[in-house]
């Protein structure tokens, strides 16, 4: 018999960051969050806590931990679109789908009990967390941004009474078989034509004061209508700063500016931390603080973060001047390629940006949709 629970106490939140530690172990392809970082969900003053609820729960099978589940009300997003949604997220099971209906049972009566009438995911608290159900490329190591899971999770969700409401592509970028400069001169032939330039900054921090304001007003508008995006709030501005300043390096980020100094694209790659984060379970131990700062450092591999245009600039060729970029990174000694994260499967413009590399298409994701009767 399956026993689920409501995590209320130390000791539960400890096995619901525990389990999938547990369930992977051993897995060369799983990639951990920071421990850290997930235990902060647990605190009151948890950064998404002003405009989310949410609840978590564990299963048990003759007094063993067998699942877990997270809900969560976005009311943002809901307020944005008019819906009555709950996510959910970190949904991970043995292989069982008794497991999986208990769980899912007591995460929709939840829903119900809040008011809303459909529940979607994976995804989390906004478009920073991972999200997305992995449904293709079950041998491919995951990158630090984004999250593993066992080829029957699909199964077992889609036997709940999930269907399909989207998919992501992930592609692997490799320098062109060949590389005759076409793209450089067809880039700086656009920075001329609209008087653009390269944003430049000292360090980190001369960053952040210069175009900080302007970096998180840009992503606003330009991912206001992609699937499952909030605005960004003050608490998410912050940890995003954080997150940066630990582990990007200034060549991996560029921003375009136009003749009066104002923002119109940025792109953030981060060195990938996946074999860093693996060994310490997401944990920050000194030898995995040692591991991260040279991933960040030294990276042989590449993750797309974020591409963002002004949407008054999206039709002026302005994605040629952000493929030259990461030309010119993959270009670096010892990049071998750079991954791209999720790509919704119709954003033709950013999918067609990869037609000017040698892409492989190795992963999918997907976002399921229920939605929940009376």
């Amino acid at each position: 018999m399956i026993t689920v629970r409501q995590v209320t106490t130390k000791k539960q939140q400890k096995e619901f960051l525990d389990f999938p530690l547990k369930l992977y172990r051993g897995c060369p392809y799983f990639v951990p969050p920071l421990y850290s970082d997930e235990k902060k969900m647990f605190r009151s003053d948890y950064v998404y806590y002003d405009t989310c609820e949410s609840v978590f729960y564990n299963a048990y099978r003759d007094g063993k931990m067998v699942g877990r589940i997270q809900g969560i009300l976005q009311k943002a997003h809901n307020e944005k679109t008019g819906e009555k949604r709950i996510r959910f997220t970190r949904f991970d099971a043995i292989d069982d789908q008794a497991v999986a209906d208990a769980l899912f049972g007591a995460l929709e009566n939840w829903a119900k009990e809040k008011g809303m009438n459909i529940v979607c995911g994976p995804l989390g608290f906004s478009d920073l967390e991972r999200e997305g159900l992995l449904i293709e490329g079950f041998d491919e190591l995951a990158t630090f941004e984004e999250q593993y899971n066992y080829d029957y999770y699909g199964r077992l969700i889609e036997r709940c009474g999930y269907g399909k409401e989207v998919d992501w592509e992930e592609r692997k970028i490799y320098l062109p078989d060949e590389d005759d400069g076409t793209l450089d001169k067809m880039a700086d032939f656009i920075m001329k034509r609209y008087r653009l330039h390269i944003g430049e900054a000292k360090s980190k921090k001369d960053f952040i004061d210069r175009y900080g304001k302007e970096f998180f007003e840009l992503l606003d508008r330009g991912y206001k209508d992609i699937y499952g995006t909030v605005p960004f709030t003050d608490g998410m501005r912050k940890m995003l700063i954080d997150n940066f300043m630990l582990i990007i390096e200034l060549k991996y980020v560029g921003v375009v500016l136009d003749e009066n100094d104002r923002l119109v694209m940025l792109g953030i790659l981060f060195p990938s931390l996946s074999k860093a984060v693996q060994p310490s379970g997401g944990k920050l131990t000194p030898a995995a603080l040692v591991r991260i700062l040279h991933a960040a450092k030294h990276p042989k591999l590449l993750d797309f973060g974020l591409i963002a245009v002004d949407p008054d600039w999206a039709n002026r060729g302005i994605a040629t001047i952000a493929s030259a970029h990461i030309l010119k990174l993959l270009r670096e000694p010892g990049i071998e390629y750079a991954e791209t994260n999720l790509n919704l499967e119709d954003n033709h413009a950013i999918i067609n940006m990869w037609k000017r590399f040698k892409a492989v298409q190795h992963k999918r994701r997907r976002s399921y949709i229920k939605c929940l009767e009376g």
